[in-house]
């Protein structure tokens, strides 16, 4: 069975990664960051999940608040409750690209060649970091800037399964793997009994996705 690495944010995508992941026949090894994210409630989320899926999840320190520019990072930025044109003020800069590097060092440890991330350009906030140009330049950078790219005769796969598919879609598909999206968290600014606040962008496109795909919507909003 060939190892993956897949990231776990805790959230509906990529907790649909992980099952679809699983799915494929995948050993997978799950990795989580605490990189000062306000909402670090996901975190327990991520466990959930990793436990209900039986696979080991792994938990990395960085601090992305040492750099701000992003509300999902610095208390003082206020997380927009209506949409926004361009690229929302809830992107965290370069978080994809280190979360992948990070993703990548931990695939080599494990002689893993296949990596797994949650990333969507359809029914998404806008991030650069989510489209397929980004994931296609960073699986070429990965073949050329590690061992087993190069010497390890296969190539490095960074494995986008969601990333042309509705948020419709992709309850479908998670509800067909018998996910329970009631473990899951999404929202940016959840409160202390990790009700979702039902107004930010994140609870925006989720409840949609539920409401397109016909299924009820398991989260507790405040």
């Amino acid at each position: 069975m060939s190892r993956a690495v897949v990231l776990l944010s805790g959230g509906l995508d990529s907790a649909t990664t992980l099952a679809i992941a699983k799915a494929d026949g995948y050993d997978c090894h799950a990795l989580s960051f605490r990189y000062g994210q306000r909402h670090a409630i996901e975190l327990d989320a991520a466990g959930r999940v990793a436990s209900a899926a039986r696979v080991d999840l792994r938990v990395v320190d960085i601090d992305l608040r040492a750099f701000g520019g992003s509300a999902l990072t610095d208390s003082r930025i206020a997380v927009p409750e209506a949409p926004t044109s361009g690229i929302p003020i809830t992107y965290v800069p370069a978080r994809n690209t280190v979360f992948l590097a990070l993703a990548l060092a931990y695939a080599e440890t494990l002689d893993a060649r296949d990596i797994f991330i949650g990333v969507n350009a359809v029914d998404y906030s806008g991030y650069p970091d989510c489209r397929p140009e980004f994931i296609a330049a960073f699986e070429k950078t990965a073949n050329l800037a590690t061992k087993i790219g190069v010497e390890g005769g296969e190539r490095i796969r960074v494995h986008t399964p969601l990333i042309a598919m509705t948020k419709a879609e992709i309850v479908r598909r998670g509800v067909a793997l018998g996910i329970d999206y009631a473990l899951t968290v999404s929202c940016y600014q959840p409160d202390d009994n990790a009700c979702a606040c039902g107004k930010c962008d994140s609870c925006r496109i989720r409840r949609e996705g539920f409401a397109a795909a016909g299924i009820v919507d398991p989260t507790n909003y405040a």
